[in-house]
Parts: C-alpha cells; structure tokens; sequence
C-alpha cells in the first residue's frame, strides 16, 4: 500500500487538470496509479471527486438499481474474478441470458470503446444505460420504469445523504447522477500492480519465474503475434489516456467461425458488422485487454473457451476447427479471419510459459482492495435479494 500512496501523490494533482473543477465542497480524487502510468480521460461534465466515486461504489453493488431488486453491475462483475461473472454469457433478471461474455472491468476508463462491438459506445457514462434500461435482451429491466428505479434509490437514508454531496448543483437520483456515479466509480477501477509490472517497471527481477520470463519472450515474438493484437500498458490495442491525441482501437475477426452455405453467419457472433452494416466486419470482435487474464475465463467474446490452455490451442490451429458441440466452428478456413491469425507451431512447453507470462498479469492488490469491494451491510435491502455468479 506504501507504493500506492506515492503514486496517489505522484499523479493526483495533474489528474485533477482534466476536468471541470469540481464544487468547493467536493474532495478531489487521487488516482491510485504510478508516474509512468497518466490518468484515464475524465469528461469535462463528470469530474472526479471521492464523493462520486464512493456513491458509484454504492450504486455498482445495489441490487436495487434493478427491477426486481434481485441483479446489480456486482452480478455480473465480481471483484475477485477481477470484475468478470465466470460465465459464457451473463444472466439479467428473470434469468434472462446474455448474448456477450461480460468483461472485465481493470481500467475501463482507459477503453475508448466499450462492449465487444459497438463502435458508438464510447463512454461508461453512456455504456451504463444498456444495463439499466436495455431489454434486448433484459438485464437490470427498468425500461420504463425508470421513475419508480429513483424513487426506490431517493427513499434510502444514504442516498439521501451521498447524492446531494456527489452533486451538490443536481442533489436527486436521476438519470445524470445515476450514470455519471457509476462512471466515476468504474474509472476508478486501475490495475497495474502485477508481478510483471513490478519486473518490467520497477525492477524487481524477482517478480516473475523463469518460466514467465521464457513466455514473455514467446509473447513478444514474431512466431506468435500476439503482440500485435495485445500491445500497450493494458495489453490491448484499444487504449486512450488523458494524454492521447486519439482513441486507439481494434476490432478482429480471430477465426472463431466460419460463413456457412447460405452466407449466414452463427446468431451473436456477427461483430462488429451488426452496427457497420459493411460485411468486411462480420465476425469482428474488439481486442481485449489481458490484465488479470488468467481469472477472466471463460474466453472470447462468446465465452466458447473454457481455459487459456484452449485459447493458445485456438491460434496455435490458425482458428478453430470443432465439428461437433456448442461451440462448434470451422473459423479457420474462414475468409474473413484476420491475416495475423496464421498459426504457429508452438509446443507444450513454450504453451505452459506463454501461461506463465499471462497469469503474471494477475494484480492481486486489484482484486482485494477494499476501495473497490461491496460498501453495504449484508442484511442491508441492496443486497438482500441480490443474486451473485
């Protein structure tokens, strides 16, 4: 914790440059990240305050922000999974299922473009109405119930306290201060206290087995690729700080499927083509990071892998090729499948390092850190009927 208090005092002040000053009676938050590492980008109409950050935490983990009072962000974002579900696709109220693996969430406000594919979903303030209000399929189901939602939040002796000091100018729960909470709190949410950051960052060559210094450098070559894709601090090319000229993004089709006789392609897993309408995106999914990726399983945008084992197999093949079961998939003979997703011919060994490597990205602070664990009493009504994965 020493650490991150001297990165709090590093960047703390330069973060606070970036947005609209906050109210006198706000307290300006200080990120919890290294010199090297800049702030995420903070829109000018949500800046951060702890305030805001702590009512988001609030709000992420009630249940009650659902019509049923049974699904809150937690259900499908645990910490400890580092803010994954453990499931192929979530689960909405109703027992309704999903139709995308749910991401993690470690530096969210660093994605410029948020879900798998959707290239118009390019704030967490904006991505947090999909949960809220989407019904196609349901998740937390308030569309059109969206007064009785801030009704049930204005009646909470909390809420009536912490709204009013997050947004001293708009003191009641309504759709601004609901999402913008939320968003502050999810921006919040930084991960960059892995073992492999303490090697390549701070120089503890200690930090990491022999093995994961074997499959960084598997990692890094030109034999895998897999650089090319997971690039960056975050190990994704999809990246903007609050010191990029631009949003960085990248969307692939990895080969996970094939188009079938009548130039259709398997429900869900359309891509990127689904808003684009342009069939060279069919099948295109956005890269993402590999941050604590050895506790994000299952894998890919359709949860169809089960093991990072099956995932390094995946483009060890060149794409996938099952015949049979509910994944099944003949991608790697698609024409669609992107030309850095070639094979290789990787054995077992060098296959255990490159897992060595991944699972040296896990940040074990990140995912106990109380900062960003559940804030309410366990008999307390935003959780009571919540349920977890």
């Amino acid at each position: 914790m020493g650490r991150l208090a001297i990165w709090a005092g590093c960047i703390g002040v330069a973060g606070l440059a970036l947005a609209t000053p906050a109210p006198l009676t706000a307290e300006p938050y200080s990120w919890p990240i290294p010199a090297w590492m800049p702030p995420p980008p903070v829109p000018a109409d949500n800046p951060m305050t702890t305030q805001k950050v702590d009512l988001g935490r609030h709000l992420f983990y009630d249940a009650r922000l659902s019509a049923d009072g049974t699904v809150a962000c937690v259900s499908c974002h645990v910490q400890d999974r580092a803010f994954t579900d453990g499931r192929e696709v979530p689960v909405g109220i109703n027992g309704t299922f999903g139709i995308r693996n749910a991401p993690g969430l470690a530096n969210a406000g660093y994605v410029p473009m948020l879900t798998w594919a959707n290239p118009h979903m390019t704030s967490l303030e904006f991505q947090a109405l999909m949960p809220l209000f989407g019904d196609n399929p349901d998740e937390m189901g308030n569309n059109g119930q969206e007064a009785a939602l801030f009704a049930r939040l204005a009646a909470d002796p909390y809420y009536a306290t912490a709204f009013p000091d997050a947004f001293p100018d708009r003191p009641a729960p309504d759709l601004f201060t609901v999402t913008r909470a939320l968003a502050a709190f999810q921006r919040s949410l930084i991960s960059v206290d892995s073992p492999y950051d303490r090697f390549k960052y701070w120089g503890d060559k200690d930090a990491l087995s022999d093995a994961a210094k074997r499959g960084e450098q598997l990692f890094f070559d030109h034999r895998f690729e897999c650089y090319h894709c997971h690039s960056g601090i975050h190990f994704t090319e999809n990246l903007q700080t609050s010191r990029s000229a631009f949003a960085e993004t990248g969307f692939h089709n990895t080969g996970l499927y094939n188009i079938d006789g009548a130039g259709a392609y398997p429900a869900n897993n359309t891509g990127l083509m689904e808003l684009t309408g342009d069939p060279a995106d069919m099948g295109k999914f956005r890269t993402p990071s590999l941050r604590n990726v050895a506790l994000t399983a299952p894998y890919f945008h359709d949860g169809s892998a089960a093991t990072l084992d099956e995932v390094l197999d995946h483009y060890r093949q060149g794409g996938r090729s099952i015949a049979t079961g509910p994944h099944a998939g003949h991608g790697a003979t698609s024409p669609l499948r992107d030309g850095m997703i070639v094979g290789n011919s990787a054995t077992k060994a060098e296959i255990a390092d490159i897992i060595a490597f991944l699972e040296s990205l896990t940040d074990t602070g990140f995912l106990t850190n109380p900062a960003y664990a559940d804030p309410w009493p366990a008999d307390h009504p935003a959780v009571a009927d919540r349920v977890l994965p």
